[in-house]
C-alpha cells in the first residue's frame, strides 16, 4: 500500500490498532458482522477486489471506503458518494460538563436506537465496542452522543456523533465532538473524521471546532450478489 494510511481508513484499522477485530487474509478482510460492516483492501488491483468478494457472504451488505470507487466482482453498488475526511489541526477545548456520562454495554440498546433514528453512519449492536462513547441524557433519554471508531497508528475517529430531534440546537453534538477529540489529542493522536461531502452544516460544524479537510474519499455501500 502507498501513500497515506488514511487514504485507505478501514485497511489501515484492520492492519494496525484494530487488527484484533479483523477476519480475512492479505489481500481483503473485514470487521466483524455484528460491530461494523466496513470491509477493505490494501489496492485496488484485480486479486484484491476478488478477495474482497470472496470474503462478504452471499446477500451481505458492506461498506468500503478509499480514494477511488472500486467495485468487487459479482457486487452491486447500493449506495456511492463522495467523502470529506477532516484532521484536528487547531481543536478548540472543550468546556466542562456535569451533564455529560460515559456510555458503554448497559447503553447499547439506545445507544442503537438513537444511531438508527440519526443515521450517523453505520452503527449496529456492537459497534460502540470500536471505542469510548459519551452521551447526554435528558429527561430519561439518551439525548446525545459522540465516539470513536477507526483507530490507526498515531490516529483516532470521531464517529456516531448524533442528538435526537428533539435535543438539537443545545449544543451537544459539537461539545461531545470537541471531549472525545480533545481525549484523542490528550494521549498523543490526531482526532479525523468524514462526513459527507454534501453536509454542509456538519463540515461547518467541525472546521468551527477546528477541524480541516485533508482529503477527499469515496465512500461505497455494496451487496454481495
Amino acid at each position: 500500500m502507498t501513500g497515506h494510511s488514511l487514504d485507505r481508513p478501514i485497511w489501515a484499522a484492520l492492519t494496525t490498532k484494530q487488527a484484533d477485530l479483523a477476519s480475512g487474509g492479505p489481500r481483503a478482510m473485514r470487521f466483524p458482522a455484528d460491530i461494523s460492516p466496513f470491509a477493505a483492501t490494501p489496492d485496488d488491483s484485480p486479486e484484491s477486489l476478488a478477495a474482497l468478494a470472496a470474503l462478504i457472504p452471499s446477500g451481505t451488505a458492506f461498506v468500503t471506503v478509499g480514494k477511488s470507487a472500486a467495485v468487487p466482482p459479482d457486487t452491486t453498488v447500493e449506495k456511492a458518494a463522495p467523502l470529506i475526511q477532516m484532521h484536528a489541526v487547531d481543536l478548540v477545548a472543550p468546556e466542562h460538563s456535569d451533564e455529560v456520562i460515559p456510555l458503554g454495554d448497559a447503553n447499547a440498546p439506545e445507544m442503537l436506537e438513537l444511531a438508527t433514528l440519526t443515521r450517523p453512519g453505520p452503527f449496529l449492536a456492537n459497534t460502540h465496542r470500536l471505542g469510548r462513547f459519551i452521551g447526554i441524557r435528558r429527561d430519561g433519554r439518551l439525548a446525545a452522543m459522540a465516539g470513536e471508531r477507526l483507530h490507526v497508528d498515531g490516529y483516532r475517529e470521531v464517529s456516531a456523533v448524533c442528538t435526537h430531534p428533539d435535543f438539537r440546537g443545545r449544543g451537544y453534538a459539537g461539545l461531545l465532538s470537541r471531549i472525545v477529540a480533545d481525549r484523542i489529542r490528550s494521549e498523543g493522536e490526531t482526532p479525523f473524521l468524514h462526513a459527507y461531502a454534501d453536509n454542509e452544516a456538519a463540515i461547518r460544524l467541525y472546521e468551527a471546532l477546528g477541524f480541516r479537510i485533508a482529503r477527499e474519499l469515496v465512500v461505497q455501500m455494496l451487496r454481495r450478489d
